[in-house]
């Protein structure tokens, strides 16, 4: 199981980082042919002033019509991608894996701190599921990718706190976090979540349409 975790972290991660990579620029690329196959006037009118205005604006809570429309899915979307953030970045056995494989020294949540924000993640996922349960207009749309994604999602945060709490066999815990991370950063290009490749240029693209062409806010 040693030798299966030493493939994990280091060869398998990096194929990970590989097909990210990868599917990313291959995604952005075939989106923006397709853009411009289907619609290429819109490039013309892409503008960095109405695309970041719009980008900025929709990253304040509750600033848009859409963000006051459902005050739960607002707190609970900021407050996952803040602790998805929080979680990826700065926790401590992160921040450790980041010097090693790239030499970034970068400063580390507390081992309470970021098991804190774990939880709260994984509440955040619930209230996602539950709305996809619950809410007619939500459920209507909600295909088994969407599930997928959750899944995909949630799996890091549920096995990286059965892991700090020592829950089963430390190591084997460990090698299943690790594996589920890779496979969810292996995936992102691939699943409902390109939607984190894809947002900044979608927002920009309404911004610049909305605001150079028919002169009005998109929010």
């Amino acid at each position: 199981m040693t030798d299966f975790y030493v493939f994990a972290t280091g060869p398998l991660a990096w194929i990970a980082f590989g097909i990210f990579i990868l599917g990313a620029i291959y995604r952005l690329v075939s989106m923006y042919s397709l853009a411009k196959a289907k619609d290429g006037s819109s490039i013309a009118y892409m503008s960095w002033y109405y695309g970041l205005r719009s980008i900025l604006v929709w990253m304040i809570p509750f600033k848009s019509m859409g963000w006051k429309s459902d005050p739960l899915m607002t707190v609970t979307t900021f407050v996952f991608h803040l602790c998805f953030l929080l979680v990826a970045v700065f926790l401590g056995a992160h921040a450790v894996l980041w010097d090693t494989a790239f030499g970034i020294s970068i400063p580390s949540l507390p081992a309470h701190l970021g098991d804190t924000v774990s939880f709260v993640a994984l509440a955040c996922c619930l209230v996602f599921a539950y709305r996809r349960f619950a809410l007619p207009h939500v459920k209507g749309v909600t295909r088994c990718q969407d599930w997928f994604a959750l899944i995909l999602v949630a799996l890091p945060f549920i096995t990286g706190v059965l892991a700090y709490h020592q829950v089963g066999s430390p190591l084997v815990m460990t090698t299943l976090h690790v594996l589920s991370g890779e496979l969810l950063l292996a995936l992102i290009p691939f699943t409902r979540l390109s939607h984190a490749l894809f947002v900044l240029f979608t927002r920009a693209y309404m911004g610049s349409e909305f605001g150079g062409v028919r002169h009005a806010n998109d929010w």
